[in-house]
């Protein structure tokens, strides 16, 4: 996990400079090839959402999501769903001097989650603008937009995790509920409000820290456990649908099959060999 305040510091240390900043439209469904970087650099996601990979490391890239990468690293990102792709890139160089001692955060990749902030997007738009004038005035001017950017963001991450340590309890306590009651109808409105959350919020969490939606990971639970009872031999398919809450053993074994790709009779047969 990344240390937010020892990323504060290093860059109110000042021990780096700015180098350029992107402002970059990518269109839906495009896919940018494997390449390395050079540079230590953070992507600012303003619209639209990609997945990005990097040194083999899967992240989720959308508004109010920051990632940073370090020279050296294997990158390469698709952009997901209808809606074009806008980002801005800022890079930067530290100094080779210091780095070691003053920026170990800054050699590594993460994804910082502060939340979307229309003030970001202002001082991106800012920071575009002046980063290529020549005179020391308008250097510090980028100088400052860039530790104003930096602010918001950092503060965004403290003020969420502050407030997301109890979240990711309520999801821990959701999580083993399914695993008592996966054999009762569950429904995202029941299992939202047993936890005291909008259905919206809860599933916003659920699927920030288990990578599931609710039901989604209700019925990944139940497959699970009946392929568990499937591979005993012993029972026979509709005790294994009723056992793990499907009323109906045909609707189960559709929904078994197209889930594994094999049928639970077929799937019992190979573990009976």
């Amino acid at each position: 996990m990344i240390d937010v305040d020892l990323l504060a510091r290093t860059f109110a240390g000042g021990c780096y400079e700015l180098i350029r900043v992107h402002r970059l439209v990518i269109q839906p469904k495009s896919i940018l090839r494997e390449f390395k970087t050079d540079k230590h650099g953070f992507v600012f996601p303003v619209r639209g959402e990609a997945h990005m990979h990097v040194d083999g490391i899967g992240y989720e890239l959308r508004p109010g999501t920051v990632l940073h990468a370090a020279p050296g690293m294997r990158m390469d990102s698709q952009v997901i769903g209808q809606s074009e792709y806008e980002y801005y890139s800022v890079f930067y160089r530290l100094d080779k001097r210091e780095e070691e001692d003053c920026a170990p955060e800054c050699s590594k990749h993460f994804r910082l989650e502060p939340g979307t902030n229309s003030r970001v997007i202002e001082l991106l738009a800012m920071l575009h603008q002046n980063i290529y004038a020549a005179g020391g005035l308008e250097q510090l001017r980028a100088k400052e937009l860039f530790l104003s950017l930096m602010h918001q963001v950092l503060a965004g991450c403290n003020y969420r995790d502050d407030a997301s340590s109890a979240d990711k309890k309520v999801i821990e306590a959701a999580v083993a509920y399914i695993s008592g009651y996966y054999m009762h109808p569950l429904t995202l409105d029941e299992l939202a409000g047993l936890h005291a959350m909008s259905p919206k919020r809860f599933s916003y969490f659920f699927h920030k820290y288990t990578g599931y939606r609710p039901i989604d990971y209700v019925i990944h639970y139940r497959m699970e456990r009946a392929k568990e009872l499937l591979r005993t031999g012993s029972f026979p398919i509709r005790d294994v649908a009723a056992s793990v809450g499907y009323a109906n053993p045909l609707y189960f074994s559709r929904a078994f099959k197209q889930r594994f790709g094999v049928s639970p009779s077929a799937y019992m047969g190979q573990g009976q060999r």
